[in-house]
């Protein structure tokens, strides 16, 4: 048996923070993921900083694989330069064996030198869950196989070309990925340690599941967030584009509804995928020298503050899962601190006795796990596209939109964002901290580097005291 631990990185894809049974929502049922509550640490204010783009989930995936913080990437995160050494990359050289399966979004270079294997991989953002169109693990690297479909046989010949070398037809893709992982770990001997990356596509919309999981939630018996609106008060920058239409406007509850119950039974689905994963480590002897760490890349509106995407700066779209369980980390603990899931590198680093790449920003969550440290970072930056930008405390949120508008949430309060105290004038100096905080932040983030944020910032020259 190796004396180095294993490493499980189970990724989902647009799962918000509050979508754990064991972590207060009695709505949707998690088994196994309050399982691995019980014997883990929870990271219960885990964030994104946002997103440089509407394919929220590229730049936080590129964040996640490199350290790095948003405006560090290079571009939008559609590839990963060599000098920005990936968390794959770094098992490697480590002596790990590197094996990626999933959604990678971040360019087939980024995904080829951070793997030494895998399987059934996936780049583009989103696709159909039943088809998906899949690479087998390439050595070249390369990836550049292409198959014929003809895309409406009723109307037209016309061969257009997919870009993978495969496609599993009729096979979910939780499914199909969360078997290749299994698939591997059955290779495992526990003789040299292993960094395996299994990414989801769920439960990213078209929210589509084997029938015995949707049949788990009754609509009628959801529960309408608090927070619901018809319609966001104000023009975001991002009112308009694909995640949004896909609910009427106005919103309407009982659609909400039906969506929220979709998003959990998808949710459900992957709870059981990721168990059988769990047991499979369990039968192979391997779990107990495997820290496993289960988080998502971005969180989800469905309805609340009248939103349907993740293109914001609500809790409900950039806070998300982390879950870390495994030798050295603490069972059945909740850690508060505001964390970036850019974190989640240099942490595995630590835990791993890994040397850390000097490109890395990210900063260890191990002192949360050591002691009774609850605050890493004091605030945390926030941003999206070239429309919105914000800082948390945990206790306060403030929220500038490129339109001229503002909010403040006092969190602690007001956790589901409701009351926006901007406009209160008992509530004028804390405004006016805060907003000194937002612009030390950004010139630390560099944020009118890049194009995005240089947009934002002439736009509103006006918070530059």
């Amino acid at each position: 048996m190796s004396n180095r631990p294993n490493v499980l990185l189970f990724f989902t894809d647009d799962q918000r923070f509050d979508t754990i049974h064991a972590l207060g929502n009695p709505q949707i049922q998690t088994p196994n993921l309050d399982k691995l509550v019980a014997r883990g640490t929870v990271f219960t204010h885990a964030h994104i900083p946002g997103g440089t783009s509407a394919a929220v989930c590229m730049p936080s995936r590129a964040m996640l694989h490199t350290g790095r913080t948003l405006f560090h990437l290079e571009g939008e995160g559609q590839e990963i330069p060599e000098d920005h050494i990936t968390l794959g990359e770094c098992f490697q050289n480590a002596g790990y064996t590197t094996y990626g399966i999933g959604k990678w979004h971040n360019g087939r270079k980024g995904f080829a030198r951070s793997f030494s294997d895998g399987d059934e991989i996936f780049f583009p953002g989103m696709g159909d869950h039943w088809n998906v169109t899949a690479y087998h693990y390439d050595p070249s690297g390369k990836y550049d196989e292409k198959i014929p479909f003809v895309k409406d046989p009723l109307a037209s010949n016309k061969v257009e070309y997919r870009e993978c070398d495969h496609i599993t037809a009729g096979k979910h893709s939780t499914d199909l990925f969360c078997d290749a992982s299994i698939e591997f770990l059955k290779t495992q001997d526990g003789s040299s340690p292993f960094f395996l990356y299994t990414s989801l596509m769920a439960p990213h919309d078209p929210r589509t599941m084997p029938s015995e999981f949707l049949k788990l939630y009754d609509p009628s018996s959801i529960d309408l967030p608090d927070n619901f609106l018809k319609k966001h008060p104000i023009d975001t920058g991002a009112l308009n584009i694909r995640d949004e239409l896909l609910a009427n406007f106005p919103r309407d509850p009982l659609e909400i509804k039906k969506h929220i119950a979709e998003y959990y039974a998808m949710i459900s689905h992957l709870d059981d995928a990721f168990g059988k994963i769990i047991n499979t480590l369990e039968r192979k002897g391997l779990l107990d020298n495997t820290i496993v760490v289960f988080a998502g890349d971005n969180g989800l509106a469905i309805g609340q503050h009248g939103l349907m995407g993740k293109q914001n700066l609500y809790d409900h779209s950039v806070r998300v899962p982390l879950i870390f369980a495994g030798p050295g980390i603490p069972p059945g603990k909740k850690v508060n601190s505001l964390s970036y899931l850019l974190d989640i590198f240099p942490t595995l680093c630590d835990l791993t006795k890994t040397s850390k790449p000097t490109s890395i920003e990210g900063q260890s969550l191990v002192p949360c796990f050591e002691t009774e440290k609850t605050m890493t970072r004091e605030s945390l930056y926030l941003a999206y596209g070239n429309s919105i930008r914000g800082v948390t405390d945990s206790e306060y949120k403030l929220i500038e939109y490129a339109c001229g508008s503002s909010q403040l949430f006092h969190l602690a309060q007001d956790p589901l964002e409701k009351n926006d105290l901007s406009k209160d004038s008992s509530s004028e100096a804390l405004l006016k901290q805060m907003r000194t905080k937002l612009v030390q932040l950004a010139n630390n983030w560099e944020d009118a580097k890049h194009p995005m944020g240089d947009d934002f910032w002439k736009r509103r020259s006006d918070l530059i005291i």
